[in-house]
């Protein structure tokens, strides 16, 4: 598109409001709002019909994908105040997962591969910080993620066939690409609620990738679920495609308290 075509639109031979009504007809409506300004941008650059095309383009799709990144993160449920992983630094663990380690599931294969992580050790450790800081990565990548603590997972798993908000929100659990299933073994369940979350498990397996944050190894989930032929069963899968990170040394949270809000717990 030359500098004379470009003109003219401006002079009223090709208005702007109808090129923005024929944008907003094909639904091209990030583009049709930035219209003005990428015609501007187009007159002072002298860009060709193939350079214009491509910024009104490129702008479509950068806003559909800002759109859909934000609605991700709400649909997440994420706790408040997470951090990004960046803010993390593993050297302050005795042991558990390094930089390197760090740096590998930031590129999340294992999510396209349908893995699953396993973050195990001590409360205050930061294995929340982690799990949702690669939830975080997750959904400005373009995945569906979703974060339950466990004692509201079994809740939903509760009464999900007969409260409607908890069936919808196991729909979408079972959907998303990510799941984030935080603090398992703080609290008891009961057989129904292991035979419920083992299901759970069941239909998700190598669908979904499930990331775990737990105060207990995972020798000691037997005990937990109260089955231990259910539990290994239940292992088997999750074992199946998971890296395991047992996180040990002095609690993340009491040398930095500016990082967690007063009353949070988990992490």
């Amino acid at each position: 598109m030359n500098r004379e075509i470009l003109k003219s639109m401006d002079t009223g031979h090709i208005p702007v409001q109808r090129l923005t009504a024929l944008l907003e007809t094909f639904t091209l409506k990030h583009a049709a709002r930035m219209l003005p300004d990428l015609l501007e941008t187009a007159d002072l650059q002298d860009s060709s019909c193939r350079e214009f095309l491509l910024a009104v383009l490129e702008t479509e799709v950068k806003g559909r994908n800002e759109r859909r990144r934000k609605r991700n993160y709400s649909a997440a449920h994420f706790p408040p105040n997470i951090r990004p992983l960046e803010e993390f630094d593993p050297e302050e663990l005795e042991s558990g997962i390094t930089h390197a380690q760090l740096s590998v599931l930031k590129e999340l294969s294992w999510l396209d591969n349908c893995g699953n992580l396993v973050f195990a050790g001590p409360p205050g450790l930061g294995k929340t910080m982690v799990a949702c800081g690669l939830g975080l990565q997750a959904v400005n990548s373009g995945y569906t993620v979703c974060f339950e603590k466990m004692t509201s997972l079994i809740k939903i798993l509760d009464t999900a066939e007969t409260e409607r908000a908890a069936g919808f929100r196991l729909k979408n659990i079972k959907k998303a690409q990510l799941v984030i299933i935080d603090e398992i073994g703080y609290t008891p369940i009961s057989r129904g609620q292991a035979n419920r979350f083992f299901t759970f498990i069941s239909d998700t397996y190598e669908t979904s990738s499930i990331i775990f944050t737990t105060n207990k190894e995972i020798v000691d989930w037997a005990e937990m679920m109260g089955d231990p032929v259910l539990t290994t069963a239940m292992l088997d899968r999750i074992l199946h495609h998971a890296k395991c990170y047992s996180f040990r040394g002095e609690s993340y949270r009491l040398k930095h308290p500016d990082l967690y809000p007063q009353g949070e717990t988990g992490m």
